[in-house]
C-alpha cells in the first residue's frame, strides 16, 4: 500500500463551494468524518492540504516548513489585511516588523486601552439611559473604534466616529464573503487607507502632532531592516492592522454578554471582579464561540508528516473552530465551562481563536492580550455598572456565515446606571 493511500483524498472535484456552505465547521465536519487530523483536497483548483488538532497547530506555526507570503487570496489582502501587509511576510523581515507590533502590545498598553475602554463605557452609558434600546454589537464598534484612535494618537472627530468603525467592521465582515459584503469590504479599504495615509503624511510633515510611542509616531517614523522607511502606503496599512483589530473585538464583546445571558449562573461570581474569575469567562468565550475559522499557510518545501506529503508551495490551512473544540484537548467541547481553564497551564497550540505559537516569534496575533483586557473591563462593566433587560430577539448564530455574530447583534433595553 503506497503511502498516499493512507491519507485521506476529499472526493469532490473543488472544495470551494463546500467552504462557503460549511463554514466553520467544514474542516471539522471531515476530519471527523475520515477520523484523521489532515486531508487533502482542492480550494480554488489548487491541492490542497486542511488539518486541525494542537499536532497540527505545531506544524503549521513551524517556519521551517511553512511561510506565509502567497498563502493569502487576494481577495483577503484587498479587504482584511492590505496588500503585503505583515500577515504576508516572512523571515526576518516579518521577525524585524513583528517586533514593532509587540512592543505597541504590551501589558502597559493592554492595561491602558482597557483604562479608555471602561471610560468610554461610562460615557456611553449616559446616551443610554434615555434610550429604548441598544445593540450592543453596533456600540462596541464605535466604543472600540474611539479607543484604538484615541490609544494609538490617530486624530478622530466624534462626526465620524462611526463611518470609520463601520469601515474597519466592514474588512473583516469580508473575510468569508463573496458578493455585497465582499465589496463593502473592499471599498472600505481604499477609504481607510486614504485616512490613515493623509494623517502619516502630516506627521512627517510636521503638521500633526504625534506622540513617540504611539502606533502613529511608531508606524510613521519605523524603518525597515535596510534602514529604509515605510512608504506612506505601507505604514497606512500596517497602522490599519493594529486599529482595525480592536475593532473586531466587538465581535467577542457580543458573545460575551450572549454567554451571561444564556448562563446567568456565573453573574454572582463575576460580581466580585475578580480578575481570575473575569479571566477564565473570558477565555471560554474566546474557545466557545466562533471567531476566525482557518488561517492559510504555503508549505516552504517538500516534507512528510503524519504519512501526509507536502509539497513545496502547496496551501496548507489549519483549522482554528476545529482545534478549540477538539474532544482531545478540552472535555466536553461543546459545553461552555469557564471553570476549565482553572489552574490551567499556558499552551502555545490548544487555544487558538486568533492563532497559535509564540506571538514574539510567529504569526501568532500580538493582540490577544489587548483582546483578553478589554473583554474583561467591559464585562466588569455589564455586571458591575449597568442594569438592562434583553427583549425578544433572535440570538441565535450562524456556523456557516464567516465571521459569525448573534442575529440581532444583541439588543440590549431599560438600561440604567447601578
Amino acid at each position: 500500500m503506497s503511502m498516499d493511500k493512507q491519507v485521506p483524498h476529499d472526493k469532490a472535484l473543488d472544495n470551494s463551494l463546500a467552504m462557503m456552505r460549511e463554514g466553520y465547521l467544514f474542516i471539522k465536519n471531515r476530519v471527523d468524518r475520515y477520523q484523521s487530523d489532515l486531508f487533502e483536497t482542492r480550494l480554488l483548483g489548487k491541492k490542497a492540504i486542511c488539518m486541525s488538532g494542537e499536532e497540527a497547530a505545531k506544524i503549521f506555526y513551524d517556519p521551517e516548513r511553512m511561510k506565509r507570503n502567497g498563502a493569502l487570496p487576494k481577495r483577503l489582502l484587498k479587504t482584511l489585511f492590505g496588500v503585503d501587509a505583515i500577515q504576508t511576510m516572512d523571515g526576518d523581515a516579518h521577525t524585524h516588523r513583528k517586533l514593532l507590533f509587540m512592543l505597541l502590545m504590551t501589558p502597559p498598553h493592554q492595561k491602558r486601552l482597557a483604562e479608555l475602554a471602561m471610560d468610554q463605557w461610562l460615557a456611553a452609558l449616559s446616551k443610554w439611559e434615555g434610550a429604548e434600546k441598544v445593540e450592543l454589537f453596533e456600540e462596541a464598534k464605535n466604543v472600540l473604534c474611539k479607543i484604538a484612535c484615541q490609544w494609538a494618537g490617530v486624530p478622530l472627530e466624534e462626526s465620524e466616529v462611526k463611518e470609520r468603525a463601520d469601515d474597519f467592521s466592514a474588512m473583516v465582515d469580508a473575510f468569508g464573503a463573496v458578493g455585497p459584503r465582499h465589496w463593502k469590504g473592499r471599498r472600505a479599504r481604499p477609504r481607510a487607507e486614504e485616512w490613515i495615509r493623509d494623517i502619516i503624511e502630516n506627521v512627517r510633515a510636521g503638521k500633526t502632532e504625534a506622540e513617540k510611542g504611539t502606533a502613529l509616531y511608531e508606524m510613521a517614523f519605523h524603518t525597515e531592516l535596510d534602514g529604509s522607511r515605510l512608504d506612506t502606503q505601507m505604514a497606512a496599512v500596517e497602522l490599519i492592522n493594529v486599529l482595525r483589530p480592536i475593532v473586531a473585538i466587538s465581535t467577542f464583546i457580543t458573545f460575551s454578554a450572549l454567554a451571561l445571558h444564556n448562563h446567568p449562573e456565573y453573574k454572582e461570581k463575576l460580581k466580585s471582579g475578580n480578575g481570575d474569575d473575569l479571566e477564565m469567562f473570558v477565555q471560554e468565550v474566546r474557545r466557545f464561540y466562533p471567531f476566525g475559522p482557518f488561517l492559510g499557510a504555503q508549505a516552504r518545501k517538500d516534507f512528510v508528516w503524519n504519512q501526509c506529503e507536502f509539497k513545496e508551495g502547496m496551501l496548507v490551512l489549519l483549522d482554528l473552530y476545529g482545534t478549540n473544540h477538539d474532544a482531545r484537548l478540552w472535555e466536553a467541547p461543546n459545553e461552555f465551562r469557564p471553570e476549565r481553564f482553572k489552574d490551567r497551564k499556558d499552551q502555545l497550540f490548544d487555544l487558538i481563536p486568533q492563532g497559535g505559537g509564540d506571538p514574539a516569534k510567529g504569526h501568532r496575533c500580538p493582540g490577544e492580550g489587548i483582546t483578553i483586557e478589554v473583554m474583561k473591563v467591559t464585562l466588569d462593566f455589564l455586571i458591575n455598572h449597568i442594569e438592562y433587560e434583553v427583549p425578544e430577539q433572535d440570538l441565535s448564530y450562524s456556523l456557516v456565515r464567516m465571521p459569525s455574530l448573534p442575529e440581532s447583534g444583541f439588543v440590549m433595553s431599560r438600561i440604567r446606571r447601578k
